[in-house]
């Protein structure tokens, strides 16, 4: 066995304790979803003129988490000339948007409607209306991070929720088949909320955050590294953090994803750790796929993409 090999099997049995029971994790978010599932979207949907002949292309506003406006591209390759399309509803990464419409062309040509929103706050043309009681360290991610029902984690989260309930009632996408596509905070974001929600078929997570967080914060040099300057400035909330950040754990969350998962993971990545992706996905207990790179760090390559294209087309042709 050689070095390689035997980092991929050491992570293969890579399984941390817990940081939250799986009873209280399913209590809280039943709880939480209970309360948010009447809250309606008042979407707002606007055709836009395209440079992709064949594509419907649609500006979406939304409502998620509060009554921030959610801005995204609803995309449907009506060159195709059918009554319903997969879709992908993709999340981008920490500090990203969901671009302009032509980002997604390869997708359409195959033949997915694609829903692809911003992250409230960061990149894109949302903003964020989160009102939040203290200050925080650099980015987002620490907003109201003493309180797991009104942090930043709990916003995004339901946001990208919401997006899937959207998508699913548009008569384009065909409700069966709707997969969450993302990496990195895509990822994490992919994962949550196919856990989370009832109409996703399919989680596509690239080297995804949101996993073994409690790691994260102590060696990621990414986004949980703001946890971790917040920690510094504030000594005596490292249990309160790291309890917050529990329930938006992928790894205590893994027992809910009951549908097929396909994740990707970067032995030298320093962002999403190769232990924190492995202590979710070994945790997951159905369908699951994960392709290891050992030589690729905070990426996902042509061929990584290459792949996924594979795999979504089979998917999108199975029990149609």
């Amino acid at each position: 066995m050689n070095a390689v090999e035997k980092r991929i099997h050491t992570l293969h049995q890579y399984k941390p304790a817990l940081t939250l029971d799986p009873s209280a994790a399913d209590h809280f978010w039943d709880k939480k979803l209970d309360l948010f599932k009447n809250k309606p979207l008042n979407a707002r949907v606007e055709q836009r003129d395209s440079l992709m002949n064949g594509v419907d292309t649609y500006h979406v506003t939304y409502e998620g988490f509060d009554e921030t406006p959610i801005h995204g591209w609803f995309l449907v390759p009506s060159f195709m000339q059918k009554k319903s399309y997969p879709c992908l509803v993709m999340f981008p990464g920490y500090t990203a948007d969901k671009g302009l419409p032509e980002r997604y062309a390869a997708w359409l040509l195959q033949g997915f409607a694609v829903f692809a929103v911003d992250v409230r706050g960061q990149g894109g043309e949302t903003g964020n209306r989160l009102d939040y009681d203290a200050g925080t360290s650099t980015g987002w991610m620490t907003q109201n991070i003493l309180d797991k029902d009104r942090c930043y984690y709990m916003a995004v989260t339901l946001d990208a929720y919401k997006a899937v309930e959207w998508a699913a009632g548009r008569p384009e996408v065909r409700a069966s088949k709707i997969a969450v596509v993302g990496g990195s905070q895509g990822g994490g974001l992919s994962l949550i909320t196919g856990a989370l929600h009832e109409k996703v078929s399919l989680i596509v997570a690239d080297i995804p955050n949101m996993c073994h967080m409690d790691f994260g914060v102590l060696n990621s040099v990414g986004s949980l590294k703001e946890a971790a300057d917040f920690i510094k400035r504030n000594p005596d909330r490292l249990e309160p953090v790291f309890e917050t950040l529990a329930h938006f754990d992928m790894m205590n969350l893994a027992h809910r994803i009951r549908v097929p998962v396909r994740m990707t993971v970067g032995l030298k990545d320093m962002v999403c750790w190769p232990e924190a992706i492995f202590a979710a996905y070994n945790r997951i207990e159905g369908d699951k796929h994960i392709d290891v790179h050992p030589f690729s760090g905070h990426e996902v390559s042509e061929r990584q993409q290459q792949e996924h294209r594979r795999y979504l087309a089979e998917w999108a042709r199975e029990a149609q």
